[in-house]
């Protein structure tokens, strides 16, 4: 099997609409029927309501949940218009920030791991969890999920979804779309090679 993915070199907002068809794209080419959305501050879960209106998506959006930072940024009067025009919005439990109520270093050492691939990695596994635990998405339902790097999209995959509590049943069967920047920053140039005699 072959597949393509798209490496965003520099994350921004401007990689959304993007990485938006490209997640779209994908879910028809699977017959997936539901997306898990990040959207800190409603301009994505907007962008995508408006880009996705006629694709038969049900869409799951997922801000931060509250007291993650000082006030909500996810407009209140946001989750009544995308309601009405069918769409979801989940606030729950953002799992990889739970230190310091277990008194563990687990939740930021998985972060951590999954930034390794890139920020967005990193909240399309939390978004899986928080969803399924919310009751939004079944255990085993293939998903697509779209997350990214402080502003905007840059981050798409393909999941099998699963609970927290079980970690082993979450699978990520393919990558759409990611930023080629890990959070240690951009990697090093590969060395050119070796010419053969």
């Amino acid at each position: 099997m072959e597949e393509k993915i798209v490496y965003f070199e520099e994350p921004g907002i401007e990689n959304t609409e993007a990485t938006l068809r490209l997640a779209e794209e994908r879910a028809k080419a699977r017959g997936i029927k539901k997306v898990i959305l990040a959207s800190t501050r409603g301009e994505v879960a907007r962008l995508a309501a408006k880009q996705w209106a006629d694709s038969g998506l049900k869409i799951v959006v997922v801000p931060h949940q509250y007291g993650f930072m000082a006030g909500q940024r996810f407009p209140a009067e946001l989750v009544s218009e995308l309601t009405e025009q069918g769409l979801t919005v989940h606030f729950g439990t953002m799992l990889f920030h739970t230190e310091n109520l277990y008194g563990m270093d687990t939740p930021r050492v998985m972060a951590n791991l999954l930034r390794t691939f890139c920020q967005g990695m990193k909240v399309c596994v939390e978004l899986i969890f928080m969803t399924v635990d919310g009751g939004h998405v079944a255990p085993g339902e293939e998903v697509v999920v779209v997350a990214g790097t402080g502003r905007g999209a840059d981050t798409a995959v393909v999941a099998i979804a699963a609970p927290s509590t079980r970690l082993g049943e979450l699978h990520i069967t393919e990558i759409i779309c990611k930023l080629l920047q890990t959070k240690q920053g951009m990697p090093p140039p590969m060395p050119p090679p070796e010419k053969k005699p």
